[in-house]
């Protein structure tokens, strides 16, 4: 396929702290080209939980200007969201059909029925079914078939994961999203999202379970044998690290999240004893000697407690150690904080590292979006690809079937299950000229956004 063939898809997340709009396509290499980036400073979101819808749209809104100021040429209209907050939960169930003809070839068209027939599960009321996750089929007595389609039998079920959320919440999100003049192509859960940005084919394998640590919540992927085994939502990120030192050591919101980026520590044994920062008093008060020995205790009480539920969760999918030979990858803005590797290998009893959304984008990205607080805003990115991809496989099997027989006695081609599937990318697409336009539109672009980020943090400077 010829690369300015691929749509271009744009991935927003509407997170605690901040709110990311991304827009990209992927290049002939199959890496993530950015063609607009812009952020905000997000109210209106608790948790991971859309509270107040207004404030939430200006938040969009001022993401989507500063998106277009990247790249003036880009047009926006359809989004993938993430969704994520304490409300989100997960089953196991299994399903089969059985089928009319086991002589022929399984088709998509069969699977995408057995997947959707799961979307009729009773789950309690109020809740609302965001996502149906095959994790390994089988066809009669053959088991942990990754794809079925192509094999022959009579009897194909799957095992499945099936993610819900609170109807409530999911319905301000939407409203959000489409009030600010968007439509939401689909909601992703947080977790797969950041997973799909820092996870490749040998991790999956190996076993990991992904951290992506945000502001308001944690979110936890495990993947073990190349299947997703469990997703959890964790209602503490990294706000209630800034909070708890507020309170614990008496300073300001702005205060505490400055002392915790320059000064903090997730393992007090780590931070020096008799060591001192010292913050000026209000309003003519005296100043304050805090000690960073103390401010690692808070963060490594909280980032423990955060650690603790992964342990739990890893336990309760009866997964052993030794299921995860790649550990634990965190990431999320939560996940800079010095020491926390440390902490994770010595709570968890895993290795660690962190997992950096670079492995996807092509080599002329901008640095700012090599951030793990960027992992989850790239992985909906790749969300969008995996569904668009879907979609071209099912589009040319049902093209194959509908072939013109050769014999030449008349055959009534049978009836084609799948709709065909409409193939024009909604997104206008821009750009795609020769290389040298190319270039030029990337330095533009470049140079666009390094003057967005320098009065950003010109900004963060007079405020702080």
């Amino acid at each position: 396929m010829h690369h300015n063939e691929a749509p271009i898809i744009v991935g927003l997340d509407i997170g605690t702290t901040k709110i990311a709009a991304i827009a990209g396509r992927k290049n002939e290499f199959g890496k993530l080209e950015i063609l607009g980036f812009g952020r905000a400073n997000s109210s209106g979101v608790q948790h991971g939980q859309v509270l107040n819808i207004d404030q939430t749209i200006k938040a969009i809104q001022l993401a989507l200007v500063n998106c277009y100021e990247s790249n003036p040429e880009l047009e926006v209209s359809e989004v993938y969201v993430g969704i994520a907050g304490h409300h989100i939960k997960s089953l196991q169930t299994r399903g089969d059909i059985v089928r009319q003809d086991p002589d022929t070839e399984i088709m998509r068209s069969e699977i995408e029925f057995l997947i959707n027939n799961q979307r009729k599960t009773f789950i309690p009321a109020g809740d609302q079914i965001i996502d149906v996750i095959p994790q390994d089929f089988h066809v009669d007595n053959n088991q942990n078939i990754k794809d079925p389609v192509g094999y022959n039998g009579v009897k194909v079920g799957a095992n499945f994961h099936i993610i819900t959320g609170d109807r409530n919440a999911i319905r301000n999100i939407n409203r959000a999203v489409e009030r600010s003049g968007l439509s939401t192509k689909d909601l992703v859960l947080q977790p797969l999202a950041s997973a799909s940005a820092v996870m490749s084919d040998i991790d999956m394998e190996a076993g990991v379970a992904i951290l992506d640590i945000g502001g308001g919540t944690s979110d936890l992927a495990v993947f073990s044998e190349g299947i997703l085994k469990h997703t959890a939502v964790i209602p503490f990120g990294g706000e209630n690290i800034t909070n708890d030192i507020r309170m614990g050591l008496g300073v300001l919101k702005s205060q505490a999240e400055a002392l915790k980026v320059q000064f903090g520590s997730a393992l007090a044994d780590e931070a020096q004893a008799n060591a001192y920062i010292t913050i000026p008093g209000l309003k003519g008060m005296p100043a304050k000697e805090i000690s960073v020995k103390n401010l690692a205790q808070i963060i490594q009480a909280r980032m423990s407690e955060i650690l603790d539920f992964v342990t739990y969760h890893i336990k309760q999918v009866g997964l052993d150690t030794r299921l995860l030979n790649g550990g634990v990858i965190l990431t999320g803005g939560g996940s800079q904080l010095k020491h926390l590797i440390q902490l994770t290998e010595y709570t968890t009893g895993l290795n660690a590292r962190i997992g950096l959304p670079n492995e996807h984008l092509a080599p002329n990205h901008i640095d700012e979006l090599k951030k793990p607080m960027y992992a989850t805003c790239l992985g909906l990115i790749l969300k969008g690809y995996a569904d668009y991809d879907m979609k071209h496989k099912e589009f040319t099997e049902t093209f194959k079937r509908v072939e013109v027989p050769r014999a030449l006695k008349t055959v009534t081609p049978e009836p084609v299950l799948e709709t065909v599937v409409d193939e024009t990318p909604k997104t206008p697409i821009v750009g795609g000229g020769n290389g040298s336009e190319r270039g030029k539109f990337w330095e533009k672009f470049k140079n666009n956004l390094i003057e967005l980020f320098k009065e950003e943090d010109e900004l963060l400077n007079k405020q702080n």
